[in-house]
């Protein structure tokens, strides 16, 4: 059955269009069960459309139809299971279609087509005699349908595109937020890296080495100049992308595989192919997510490796108005070529947002989305897009009212912002005093320069493993110093909270993988960096001697779950701060400790956490996930995930109550403090510090000044006796339309 079930899904996946795919399932089903009849419908504006049989009149293809309340098919989709009947006729749902011309059928099967919760369509087997459909069929049919959804529903957006001029929306993941309008424009940007086996004689090594080396320098001499632009304009963090790059064509890394290879008498195009595709291979195979993503650097310098051996005359971008580029994964030196006032925004297949070029794209400000499934192969060179990399979606062929709406919302987005932004010096004091401090949460240097100016109170979390993620080894002593430096200089002497080394869970290191089933609740965090002080100890050092003021710096302990881990990194502290005292024979500043409440265990020790810290910062991502048992990366569950949910807002609550008394200083650092319903339930709790992006500070400076924390208090009391998520929003959205503050939230 299983090799069954996996020819018909493959040779749906793999039809021209969207007809030749249904109209093969059908045939392919009705032989594999020996039935006489098999159909598909599609669920098209809530009507069931027959879209393929095999068995029924073929011109009753897309005529008959029928609501999800009508019909045997339309019980099958209400119900979203199956229904298995001996006589259909019998059945009170049963409905005639004339002219699909099936009198002659007794015996009824069908099946609901799920993808995600949604039901896409049915699929039905009939026969003549009357009779029950045994457990195996009803289990193979049901096991094709579910392996049929994701297919169908992607072959269905396809066609859509290919047949219709209306709008289609595709998913991805945001990787650099904001929102473009543009037609786009399918890049290659470089040379596909194929199998080239094409030999040389001896006398020939000489002659391709030298063409080789003449490769490599003129993409070393691009590399350096994209990475002075960058020095220029401070991006340090940017600039490693390009080094990481140079470092790779060293003699002592691929750029020695690409010699060696044609020493064994291949010519300089085939070294480079081969080497590369070798080690892509390698990478693509490792369990690790972000290893795996560095199979596209590889990939990456050997199409420019190949460019200069085969066509070395500059890219030209010759382009009249902005475009969105489409591409299978984000190229970093592509972005940086690329003329900026000509690039609106990035869609890819693949990658993430881990990888360089997503880093970049963050950067440099452009909005990008990645992991939008088969964009490639749609059809949307020239087309009119919108990505919506705020709510992760991309629009395909828009309606002019849609797009008109997109400007006028664009236009209305740009006059908003000016609004908040003409307040964003002023402190953020609410209606009845309370003052709220609004911090930063950073990781790129470059996007945590003039602090003031963003109108933040300081940094409330500097995510210390970014730099880490952008190197090719643990970076030394003196390296991180200067990174830590650089961004205390940066805050103006303003409170920054360092978090140690957290990686692990969707934060793996290149050079450090770290394999295993369940990541998020393995080896991360404090976890890891007790387990190496070697590293812990380097990394303490660097930013005890980075601190010239000992009251800016606060240093926080990242997946703390027990006490024991507290006192091992306080201990750790301890040693660090006496060797640094005799090494310099100075007076070296002692930090402020705080740990991260992420783990919901340690919210039933804040009074123990408390007689050891200084403060806590709640992860209200990792907390929610782990009190939800919901995985946020995971696309299958990530609609369960939830910061709104009463269960994550009782724990939060809680938090701040025992908090204030234990008299620990509180935070928080996660997603939910940007978000403006979020902020409005935090306040009300009694938060008074709120790490976010640095795209929500104006936003939430300008709401938090026109309401009243007392009022606030109100509303939580309702909301802390609702059931769920959705309520919880309503709620809220009542709250702000009552007080006309709508156009600030939405």
């Amino acid at each position: 059955m299983i090799k069954t079930l996996r020819d018909i899904t493959q040779a749906v996946a793999t039809a021209s269009d969207f007809g030749h795919a249904l109209a093969s399932l059908v045939t392919q089903t009705k032989l594999a069960m020996q039935t006489q009849c098999c159909s598909v419908y599609i669920l098209e504006q809530q009507q069931l459309v027959l879209s393929a049989t095999d068995g029924l009149s073929p011109d009753a293809i897309g005529k008959v139809a029928m609501p999800v309340t009508q019909g045997l098919v339309g019980l099958a989709a209400q119900r979203e299971e199956l229904v298995n009947l001996a006589d259909a006729r019998t059945h009170p749902r049963f409905k005639l279609f004339p002219g699909a011309k099936e009198d002659e059928y007794r015996a009824f099967l069908a099946a609901p087509i799920i993808y995600q919760k949604v039901v896409v369509g049915v699929i039905v087997v009939q026969q003549p005699q009357a009779r029950q459909f045994d457990e195996g069929e009803e289990a193979f049919l049901m096991t094709l349908a579910a392996q049929l959804a994701v297919v169908i529903k992607s072959l269905k957006y396809k066609d859509s595109i290919d047949s219709a001029a209306h709008q289609v929306v595709y998913k991805g993941t945001p990787a650099s937020s904001g929102i473009a309008i543009a037609k786009g424009v399918v890049f290659g940007g470089a040379i596909a890296l194929e199998q080239q086996d094409v030999a040389i004689k001896p006398d020939a090594v000489d002659a391709e080495i030298a063409r080789l080396k003449l490769a490599k320098e003129a993409c070393m001499e691009e590399l350096s100049s994209l990475s002075q632009r960058f020095e220029q304009e401070s991006a340090a963090d940017v600039v490693s992308i390009f080094n990481a790059f140079q470092l790779l064509l060293d003699e002592h890394s691929l750029g020695g595989e690409y010699i060696n290879e044609i020493n064994q008498g291949w010519q300089a195009e085939s070294a480079v192919s081969r080497v590369s595709l070798r080690y892509i291979a390698q990478f693509e195979q490792m369990d690790d997510p972000y290893l795996q993503q560095r199979a596209s650097d590889i990939r990456e310098l050997g199409q420019k490796v190949l460019k200069q051996l085969i066509e070395p005359e500059q890219l030209q971008f010759e382009y009249n108005e902005p475009v969105i580029i489409l591409a299978k994964e984000i190229d970093a030196s592509l972005l940086v070529a690329f003329p900026r006032n000509k690039l609106a925004g990035v869609v890819t297949e693949q990658g993430g947002v881990n990888a360089h070029g997503a880093i970049l794209a963050r950067a440099m400000g452009i909005p990008a989305l990645v992991g939008v499934e088969q964009i490639l192969s749609a059809g949307t060179e020239q087309q009119l897009l919108i990505v919506n990399a705020n709510r992760g979606e991309l629009l395909v062929s828009p309606s002019n009212s849609v797009v008109d709406e997109y400007r006028a919302l664009l236009t209305a987005d740009i006059q908003k912002q000016q609004a908040f932004e003409s307040e964003i010096n002023q402190p953020t004091v609410t209606i009845d005093g309370q003052r709220i401090e609004l911090l930063m949460n950073a990781g790129l240097i470059s996007g945590v320069e003039n602090v003031s100016t963003h109108g933040a109170d300081g940094i409330g979390l500097y995510r210390s493993e970014i730099p880490f993620m952008l190197q090719q080894r643990f970076p030394s002593e003196l390296e991180q110093i200067s990174v830590y430096r650089t961004i205390l200089q940066a805050a103006q002497g303003k409170t920054v909270v360092m978090r140690t080394l957290d990686v692990g869970g969707d934060k793996p290191l290149p050079y450090f993988p770290i394999n295993e089933d369940n990541p998020f609740l393995g080896w991360r965090g404090i976890r890891l960096s007790l387990d190496h002080p070697e590293l812990f100890l380097v990394q303490l050092r660097a930013m005890l001697q980075a601190a010239d003021e000992c009251q800016q710096l606060h240093i926080l302990l990242p997946m703390v779950s027990n006490l024991a881990e507290v006192d091992a990194a306080l201990g750790y502290l301890e040693q660090a701060y006496q060797e640094l005292t005799q090494e310099l024979n100075i007076e070296i500043c002692k930090p402020k400790i705080g740990v991260m409440l992420e783990v919901p265990a340690l919210l039933f020790q804040l009074q123990d956490v408390a007689q050891r810290v200084d403060f806590v910062s709640v992860g209200s991502n990792d907390l929610t996930q782990y009190l939800l048992a919901v995985d946020r990366n995971n696309p299958s569950v990530s609609t369960l995930f939830d910061s709104f949910h009463p269960g994550v807002l009782r724990a939060l609550k809680r938090a701040v109550e025992d908090c204030r008394l234990y008299d620990l200083d509180i935070s928080i650092c996660g997603e939910l403090a940007g978000e403006p319903l979020g902020a409005l339930l935090l306040v009300a709790m009694g938060y008074h510090k709120l790490s976010m992006n640095q795209a929500s500070l104006a936003r939430v400076n300008y709401l938090l000044r026109r309401v009243n924390q007392h009022e606030l208090q109100g509303v939580l009391k309702q909301v802390m006796m609702l059931a769920n998520g959705h309520q919880v929003r309503e709620t809220m959205m009542a709250f702000v339309r009552k007080h006309e503050l709508c156009h600030i939230v939405d």
